[in-house]
C-alpha cells in the first residue's frame, strides 16, 4: 500500500463581533468545496474554521449590548455554525480561542517566547485601531485613518510585551523568494515583500492592559496576549500541538490557508515568523482571495450593506448560492454580488444548461423506453467525441482544483454539460423515435446521455453537494456508492442497462428575473413556476431586512444645545456618537425642549443621512422623536447607560 495522503485545509476564524455577510460566506465556501474535492479524490483531509473571539472591539460591544463578552459571542457563534450547516459546509473541526484547549497551548507558547528571547517587555506608544485589531505608524497611516479601513485611529501609551520581528524578517524574506507557492496569487507576494519586509520590520506588540477580554500573559496576568498572537495560533492549537501522538503530527504544515486579502499581512508576516520562531514549517500555500462586493462598493458589516447568506439559501437553495460564489468570481480577483447576476447566473447555468439537460433526457427514456436504461448498441459520429469529453473532464477539473482555480474547474464541467445539450440536438431523438428501425440507435444516445449526466453529478460534488443526490435518485444510483465514485470516471460505459430512471422534479426551475427583484426589495413575491408568473401581494409601504439594515442608528449623548438664531421651533444641538466623534444637528424641538434641559441625554440617532443645510446651518444627521396625542415631542431615549455610538439593530 503507498502511503497516505493527507489535506488539510483552513479559513481565517471569524470575529464574531456581527453575523457573517454572504462575502464571508464565500471563503468558506471556496474552503469547502476544496476539502470535498480532495475527499472525493482519495486525501485524508482536515478541514478546519472557526471563531476569534477575543480583544477590545468584542469587549466593548459586549458591554454595549448589556452584556457579558462570553455570552455576546455565544449568540454570534451558534449563528455561524447554523449558516455553515445551511451552506453544507463539512468541516472537521470548529475552533473557538475562548475554549481551554486553545488558551492552554497559546499560553505555552507566549511562556516559551519569552524564554528564548524572542519577547520582552517595553512599553507601546502609538496609533491602534479597534475594528481592526491593528497598530499603525504613523508613517502607515493614510489621511491619519487606518490603511486597511479607513476608519478612524486612536492614540494609546500602555506597557505592553513585544515580539521581535526584526530578527527573522530577512530569514522570511529569503522563504517567499525560495518559495513562490507560498502567497497565492504573485501580486499579493510583491504586495508583502515590498510594502512590509523590505522597509524593515518593526516589533510587534503581543500584549495589552487596557482592556482583560484576552488570554492573561501566564507570567504578568495584568497583560492579556494580544489578539494576533493568540488568533493565528488556532491552526496548530486546533490540531493539538505540542501534544504526542496528536492530529498535527499528521496533518501539519497545512496545504492550504485561505483568508481574505484584508488580512494577508498578518498570516504571510506575523504568522511565518511565529512559526520560524516554534521551529516549525511553514503553510504551502497561503491564497489572499479578493472581496465579494457589491456595485456600489465593499460589502461590510458595518456599513450596514451586508447581504445575509441564510436569506439567499433559504430562497433560492445552497447549492445555487455556492455554484454563483465559486463560479461568478475568479478565485483571487475581487468579484461582484448582485441580485441580477445571481438569477442570471441560474437561469442559464442550473436551469437552462445543467437542469434541461437532465429533465429533457429523463423524459425521453421514460417516454421511449418505459424508465428502463437501455442498451447501447449502435455507434454514431457523435458519440466518440461526447465520450471524449467525459473522458477528459476529470483531469481538467482536477488540475484547475489543485490550481485553486475554482472558476475554471466549473468552466471546465459546463463544457461537458453543454456537449451534453448538444449532443441532444445533434442526435434528435424525438426523431429517431419516429422509425421503429431506429430503436438502436435511441436507446444509445439516451444511454450516452444518462452516462454523461453520471459524470457530471460525480463531479458537482464538493461544489453543489445537494444537486448529486436529487440526481443519483432520478437515474437509479441512489444506493450505488461505487459508481458515485471518482475512481468510476476512469471509465466510458459504467451504468448497468436496465437500470430504472425516474424523471422528478425540475432541478433548478427558471426564475422571473423582475420579479425576483421585485420580492427580494420587498415589494411583491414571485411565483417560482416554470413560467415565472407574479402572484399578487400587496406590500405597499414595507421595507425588508437589508432596507432597513441600510439605516445607520446610534445611540448618541446630547453634549451641547443653543437655539438657532431668528428660528423659534429649531435648536442647533451637538452630539457625540463615539470617541472624538461628534456631529451638528439642526432639530425642530425648540418648542418642546429646553436646551439646558438636553445635556447629557442619551437618544437614538440616524447617523448615515446627507448632510443639509437649514437656515445655513449645517446638519449631519437626525434625532429621533415620536409626537404624543396631545401634538408634543418626545425625544426617544435608552433605557440604560450605554456607550455612544452604540449601533442600534
Amino acid at each position: 500500500m503507498g502511503e497516505e495522503k493527507t489535506f488539510y485545509i483552513t479559513t481565517p476564524i471569524y470575529y464574531p463581533s456581527n453575523k457573517l455577510h454572504v462575502g464571508n460566506s464565500y471563503t468558506t465556501v471556496a474552503a469547502d468545496a476544496i476539502a470535498r474535492f480532495k475527499r472525493l479524490t482519495g486525501y485524508r483531509v482536515w478541514f478546519l474554521t472557526g471563531t476569534d473571539e477575543h480583544g477590545q472591539k468584542i469587549q466593548r460591544q459586549a458591554e454595549a449590548a448589556g452584556k457579558a463578552p462570553m455570552a455576546f459571542v455565544d449568540e454570534i457563534v451558534a449563528w455561524i455554525k447554523e449558516l455553515w450547516e445551511e451552506l453544507d459546509i463539512e468541516y472537521d473541526d470548529f475552533i473557538r480561542t475562548t475554549e481551554p484547549r486553545h488558551k492552554e497551548k497559546v499560553a505555552r507558547i507566549f511562556t516559551h517566547f519569552h524564554e528564548q528571547g524572542d519577547i520582552y517587555k517595553g512599553k507601546y506608544e502609538g496609533w491602534y485601531c479597534t475594528p481592526c485589531e491593528a497598530y499603525w505608524t504613523e508613517r502607515q497611516l493614510v489621511d491619519c485613518k487606518c490603511p486597511d479601513c479607513g476608519r478612524d485611529v486612536e492614540m494609546i501609551a500602555e506597557n505592553a510585551y513585544f515580539f521581535r520581528m526584526s530578527k527573522y524578517a530577512g530569514r522570511l524574506q529569503d522563504y517567499i523568494e525560495a518559495h513562490p507557492e507560498f502567497i497565492q496569487p504573485v501580486s499579493r507576494k510583491n504586495e508583502m515583500v515590498n510594502n512590509f519586509l523590505k522597509p524593515g520590520l518593526e516589533d510587534l506588540c503581543v500584549s495589552r492592559t487596557s482592556f482583560d477580554w484576552g488570554i492573561p500573559v501566564p507570567f504578568d496576568p495584568e497583560h492579556v496576549i494580544y489578539v494576533w498572537l493568540d488568533a493565528l495560533s488556532n491552526y496548530i492549537t486546533a490540531l493539538g500541538y505540542g501534544e504526542e501522538g496528536s492530529l498535527f503530527e499528521t496533518f501539519w504544515p497545512a496545504d492550504v490557508q485561505l483568508i481574505g486579502k484584508d488580512i494577508l499581512r498578518f498570516h504571510t508576516i506575523y504568522w511565518p515568523i511565529f512559526l520560524m520562531a516554534l521551529d516549525q514549517p511553514l503553510p504551502k500555500t497561503v491564497f489572499g482571495h479578493g472581496w465579494l462586493m457589491l456595485q456600489e462598493g465593499k460589502m461590510s458589516k458595518s456599513r450596514g450593506n451586508a447581504i445575509d447568506p441564510r436569506i439567499l439559501a433559504s430562497r433560492y437553495s445552497s447549492d445555487a448560492l455556492r455554484y454563483f460564489l465559486l463560479r461568478e468570481i475568479p478565485f483571487g480577483q475581487d468579484g461582484i454580488f448582485s441580485l441580477e447576476n445571481f438569477i442570471t447566473r441560474i437561469n442559464t447555468d442550473l436551469a437552462n444548461d445543467l437542469g434541461n439537460l437532465v429533465s429533457r433526457t429523463l423524459t425521453m427514456a421514460e417516454r421511449y423506453f418505459d424508465g428502463v436504461l437501455p442498451e447501447p448498441s449502435s455507434a454514431g459520429n457523435s458519440d466518440a467525441e461526447l465520450r471524449a469529453v467525459a473522458l477528459a473532464t476529470p483531469a481538467a477539473v482536477e488540475s484547475y482544483t489543485d490550481q485553486l482555480k475554482i472558476s475554471d474547474a466549473l468552466a471546465e464541467l459546463w463544457k461537458l454539460v453543454r456537449r451534453s445539450n448538444k449532443y441532444i440536438d445533434e442526435n434528435m431523438p424525438w426523431d429517431l423515435a419516429r422509425d421503429p428501425a431506429k430503436e438502436p440507435r435511441l436507446g444509445t444516445v439516451i444511454y450516452n446521455l444518462i452516462e454523461s449526466i453520471r459524470f457530471i453529478a460525480v463531479m458537482l460534488q464538493p461544489f453543489m453537494p445537494r444537486t448529486p443526490e436529487r440526481i443519483w435518485q432520478q437515474i437509479g444510483l441512489k444506493d450505488n456508492s461505487n459508481l458515485q465514485s471518482w475512481p468510476s470516471l476512469m471509465t466510458w460505459g459504467a451504468l448497468k442497462p436496465g437500470l430504472v430512471v425516474e424523471r422528478g422534479e425540475d432541478l433548478f426551475p427558471r426564475l422571473n428575473l423582475q420579479a425576483e427583484i421585485r420580492e427580494m426589495q420587498g415589494s411583491q413575491p414571485a411565483d417560482r413556476d416554470s413560467g415565472g408568473g407574479v402572484e399578487a401581494e400587496e406590500t405597499e409601504g414595507l421595507i425588508n431586512l437589508e432596507q432597513f439594515q441600510q439605516v445607520d442608528l446610534r445611540v448618541a449623548k446630547i453634549v451641547a444645545a443653543e437655539k438657532l438664531p431668528k428660528a423659534d421651533k429649531l435648536l442647533k444641538v451637538e452630539v457625540e456618537i463615539g470617541e472624538d466623534d461628534l456631529r451638528q444637528v439642526v432639530a425642530g424641538i425648540a418648542e418642546h425642549y429646553r436646551p439646558e434641559d438636553l445635556i447629557g441625554k442619551q437618544v437614538l440617532f440616524v447617523a448615515n443621512l446627507k448632510p443639509v443645510k437649514l437656515r445655513g446651518v449645517l446638519s449631519q444627521g437626525m434625532l429621533l422623536a415620536a409626537t404624543t396625542e396631545d401634538g408634543r415631542l418626545a425625544l426617544t431615549t435608552v433605557d440604560r447607560d450605554i456607550s455612544s455610538g452604540s449601533r442600534v439593530s
